[in-house]
């Protein structure tokens, strides 16, 4: 594993001053690794807190003074983490690491998102996790919220698990190493991410028999095509372990779509079908409470704890990426607390276009 920033970009609409000292710091860590500490970034816990909100290792974004670093983790993944700037990141609240599996298909830049130019590649305009995060810091300030993107070298988690069959011991191995990065701050930690990035959680569910308390919320942004029974006792029973353990499933009717006249994908093998199947599962030990429009079909238990957001779909429509794209994340990630739904609207309008998506990463 090595520390690195790439796909250096122009940097327009920053002052000079801040262009030229992200450029000399990416200059530095190009040609000398060692400007970073290696010992910041081992397996082992932090054992004391480091002065204020700055976090060692890390570099200030010349947008919304972020805090940020981007390296590569063995076996091909590559991981860029996205702090709260050093002077609203707070070391006695608790830290809220948000690990997003990209979609197959995608980068990291494209999942963080920007405001499109002319000539653009229009992945930049479909997800948009870095403004929804900003959108998420600004509605709360209980914890230090810090999102964590995994991308493969395939593009795709369901190809690096096939390509290694022992995908659960890493990525377990994997999510250990990011939380004791954060371990100084009393971290809990969120799996979340989209489309086949929900491979990445089943592939940790697959290492051991308990999903750990330290797991506070699961968020399935359309991305639960893996999920059998198999899976059912181990969400069961990680929901009874802690009122701090929330599951969030959001889905469409993809078994409705069409691409050119056929459909995408079968009447089983999508996230409709799964999320009713683990509904199904769960309904056999919770009292949920069950909604339907022409727009949604709804399931609730425990207060809102598990809650399903089904997309009806009678136009036959490809809506995978839109229930991202229209405050997904942010919904997956405050489902069943108080701020669910205070300043944004799922499947409405964006609400966080003001947080300015910007020019590149």
């Amino acid at each position: 594993m090595y520390f690195y920033i790439q796909k250096l970009q122009p940097l327009s609409g920053i002052t000079m001053a801040k262009k030229l000292a992200f450029y000399v710091f990416i200059i530095l860590n190009v040609f000398n690794s060692s400007i970073i500490p290696r010992n910041l970034f081992s397996a082992e816990p932090q054992k004391s807190l480091p002065t204020g909100g700055h976090l060692p290792g890390f570099v200030i974004s010349p947008y919304f003074n972020e805090q940020i670093c981007v390296f590569n983790y063995d076996p091909e993944i590559r991981i860029f983490i996205n702090a709260p700037p050093a002077e609203l990141f707070d070391p006695n609240k608790r830290t809220e690491i948000a690990l997003f599996a990209l979609p197959n298909g995608n980068t990291i830049e494209q999942t963080i998102g920007k405001k499109l130019n002319a000539g653009d590649d229009w992945h930049y305009d479909i997800q948009h996790i870095g403004a929804q995060t900003r959108f998420l810091r600004n509605q709360s300030n209980e914890t230090n919220l810090v999102t964590v993107y995994l991308e493969t070298a395939q593009k795709s988690w369901p190809s690096w698990r096939a390509k290694y069959p022992n995908n659960p011991e890493l990525i377990n191995n994997l999510v250990t190493f990011l939380k004791n990065i954060f371990s100084a701050y009393d971290p809990f930690v969120v799996l979340t991410g989209h489309s086949g990035g929900g491979s990445f959680t089943f592939g940790f569910m697959n290492n051991a028999t308990e999903i750990p308390n330290n797991i506070e919320r699961i968020s399935f942004l359309d991305s639960d095509y893996n999920y059998d029974d198999g899976y059912g006792l181990k969400l069961l029973n990680w929901i009874n372990a802690s009122p701090k353990h929330f599951l969030s499933v959001i889905a469409y009717n993809d078994s409705m779509a069409l691409y050119n006249g056929q459909p995408v994908v079968s009447a089983t093998g999508g996230t409709w079908y799964r999320s009713k199947m683990m509904k199904k599962y769960l309904a056999n030990y919770f009292q949920f409470t069950d909604e339907e429009n022409s727009e949604f079909i709804k399931y609730t238990a425990l207060n809102g704890r598990i809650k399903f957001l089904l997309k009806q779909n009678p136009n036959r429509l490809i809506l995978h990426t839109v229930q991202v794209e229209l405050n997904g994340f942010i919904q997956g990630m405050v489902s069943g607390t108080a701020d669910e739904g205070v300043g944004y609207t799922y499947y409405g309008m964006r609400a966080y276009s003001d947080l300015g998506a910007c020019p590149r990463i």
